[in-house]
């Protein structure tokens, strides 16, 4: 396939998985079935995003037009390709990045989210036969010429020792934080809460701890995010809730809530389901400048920063961890 006939066919699977055939909508809710994390509403809204800020035939090709890509590499790697799973298709953007560079990709999808990557592959395959040629699946990633892997901080020290020595991007616990100054519209603070609590919390760019000015109000903000208050009917959400709120009193700590969000002060950015850490400053700047190339840390969202609402909104060129995932194929 040229480039362009592999962009065609990306386009073509973006009308796809917005469409309501009967064996995508089969395989949404089997999906669910299999991850309790994967609601309907998040797998619809993944895939919305995807199709919308991705899958459309003016964005693919002027995101790939500043990279000169041939219609063949010069030589064809196969790329070995570790997808996470904590929210659905959050290993896609990497699987568009291969398929568009020209190489062959082997992928191992998480246990947690295989359902549906594997059924837009097949997909691809059945229009395309030559896709079958150059996507496979695999339970163990050996003999590729790089790898992209994705995962937390302990499977990347494995990853680190069997893909080391291969050309590598190698993914760990990253998660993204707000920065408020108090002057938050409304409009505002509900986008923010939808960047807190949009796939309950568990992706990498959803908000997990807030730095806020001394004597902040709280209020506006935990009235806004009684909006997911629907979350406590899921019971892997609810199971989580409780029990952090179990510890957070045992251990006679000070927190607010509104009866389905946890707010406490904490000096971690990483936060468990249901709850929202928080530092208080004096100084903005001194703000910026301790999350400036922190590791930790995805994104920011605030005024100066990137817009509310927007953090789980990425375009083609938001890369995770920063590193141009495109740019990195292309020097195979």
């Amino acid at each position: 396939m040229t480039l362009q006939e592999r962009i065609q066919l990306m386009v073509r699977l973006g009308v796809y998985m917005q469409g309501t055939d009967a064996g995508w909508e089969n395989v949404k809710a089997r999906a669910y079935r299999e991850n309790a994390w994967f609601i309907p509403e998040f797998i619809n809204r993944s895939v919305d995003s995807i199709c919308t800020r991705f899958l459309q035939a003016p964005l693919l090709e002027a995101w790939v037009g500043s990279y000169n890509l041939p219609d063949t590499p010069a030589k064809v790697q196969t790329v070995g390709l570790v997808m996470a799973g904590n929210i659905p298709l959050v290993g896609f953007h990497d699987f568009l990045c291969v398929f568009l560079s020209g190489h062959s990709v082997l992928i191992k999808a998480s246990s947690k989210d295989e359902v549906l990557i594997r059924h837009l592959v097949e997909q691809l395959s059945q229009w395309e036969p030559s896709v079958a040629e150059r996507v496979a699946f695999a339970g163990q990633l050996k003999g590729c010429g790089a790898y992209i892997a994705t995962g937390s901080n302990n499977s990347g020290r494995y990853f680190e020792y069997y893909f080391g020595k291969y050309p590598h991007i190698i993914r760990r616990n990253r998660t993204s934080v707000g920065v408020l100054d108090g002057s938050e519209t409304r409009t505002e603070l509900e986008a923010l809460a939808e960047d807190i609590q949009l796939y309950f919390g568990l992706g990498c760019r959803n908000i997990t701890q807030l730095y806020v000015p001394e004597k902040y109000d709280f209020i506006p903000l935990l009235t806004t995010l009684k909006k997911y208050e629907y979350f406590l009917d899921f019971h892997k959400y609810k199971h989580n809730y409780d029990y952090h709120l179990a510890l957070l009193i045992m251990g006679n700590k000070y927190y607010m809530n509104n009866d389905s969000v946890i707010l406490t002060e904490n000096t971690s950015p990483f936060s468990p389901v249901s709850q929202v850490h928080y530092q208080y400053y004096k100084d903005t700047a001194a703000v910026w400048d301790r999350l400036k190339n922190n590791n930790d840390i995805q994104c920011v969202v605030g005024h100066g920063a990137l817009a509310f609402g927007e953090a789980q909104r990425p375009s083609l060129g938001d890369y995770a961890d920063g590193v141009d995932t495109l740019r990195f194929l292309t020097a195979l």
